[in-house]
């Protein structure tokens, strides 16, 4: 790169004191608008861009990358996951790409645990039922659920998030089960009380409540399809973390209407921001926006991974979170 400062484009709003430090080191071009962009503002940021900051809410795809300029060298993603951009393709024009990881770890195991808290002992029924004005009084047998001590909780995908889940539910009382591509090193397996299914069918048959926390990648997609949620227990709830994709959401519907399985807590969909309607009636599931790293805190400390990111690069070092080296 030229010693003039870079053109960095930014696809979102991002905090302000990120975006002021942006200012500052590069030649930077903000969306002042909290809208994802059209295809059309993608392509032309790519024109002009030498560092692209995309979030997961961008598609940067063949259609994108196609239409880059030979100047940007660099996808700094905004965000731990990188299904969201064409890596061949980024490959193919020798673009790094990079995102920031670990430092949403904690957030999204806290609300992951929130949820598997929430969906078994009907939280937001209760709290809709207090706003609705037509609560009576306390009842022996009013608003009953279940409770989660003593549960078997399956994790499938333990990876920093599904350890950091795994730890949290272990203090609540939960036998901690989980599938993985790996087998975990024995230390954390005991540390965890953790039991490895090598099969995912027979841990899910097994569960009473089973928490998604693996990527979005060819390989897991719809890794939780209509075959698979039907080995689940009629007394099972599913809990999603991690994206939309890796659930088969008409599947899952279905299944909750017809009361196959006894609920769910979804803070990812599959045709974001889309919901299925039919979603949307039932009582026994709860429903976020995508919302589950969702702290200052935790913008803050990816936008600064960020900022590390390309300045590393741009002083003609290896980034420290790069997902995608160029091609030599």
């Amino acid at each position: 790169m030229s010693k003039k400062k870079p053109v960095v484009v930014v696809t979102r709003k991002l905090p302000e004191a990120i975006e002021t430090r942006m200012m500052e080191l590069f030649d930077t071009r903000l969306n002042h608008e909290d809208k994802p962009m059209s295809q059309a503002e993608l392509v032309e940021a790519v024109r002009v861009a030498d560092v692209l900051v995309p979030t997961v809410t961008d598609k940067i795809d063949l259609g994108v990358l196609s239409q880059s300029n030979p100047n940007l060298k660099l996808i700094a993603s905004f965000g731990t996951g990188v299904d969201h951009i064409d890596l061949a393709t980024a490959r193919q024009r020798n673009i790094t790409v990079t995102n920031t990881p670990g430092v949403l770890t904690e957030d999204t195991a806290d609300m992951t645990m929130a949820l598997i808290m929430s969906v078994p002992r009907r939280l937001t029924e209760g709290e809709r039922l207090m706003r609705s004005g037509e609560w009576t009084g306390w009842s022996p047998t009013s608003m009953l659920g279940h409770r989660i001590w003593g549960k078997r909780l399956g994790i499938v995908g333990m990876g920093r998030i599904g350890q950091a889940v795994a730890r949290r539910a272990k203090a609540f009382g939960l036998s901690i089960h989980y599938h993985n591509r790996n087998k975990l090193p024995d230390y954390i397996e005991e540390e965890l009380e953790a039991t490895y299914w090598e099969s995912l069918d027979q841990m899910l048959a097994r569960m009473d409540i089973v928490s998604v926390n693996c990527p979005h990648t060819p390989g897991t997609f719809h890794l939780l399809n209509s075959r698979r949620l039907k080995l689940l227990q009629k007394h099972a709830y599913i809990v999603n973390t991690s994206r939309g994709e890796v659930l088969d959401e008409n599947a899952l519907t279905r299944m909750l209407r017809a009361g196959d399985i006894a609920g769910a807590g979804l803070d990812v969909f599959e045709h974001e921001p889309a919901v299925n309607p039919k979603l949307l009636e039932l009582d026994n599931v709860v429903l976020l926006p995508h919302m589950g790293s969702a702290t200052i805190e935790g913008r803050i400390d990816m936008g600064e991974k960020v900022l590390i990111n390309i300045k590393t690069f741009i002083d003609g070092h290896t980034p420290p979170d790069r997902v995608l080296a160029a091609m030599l």
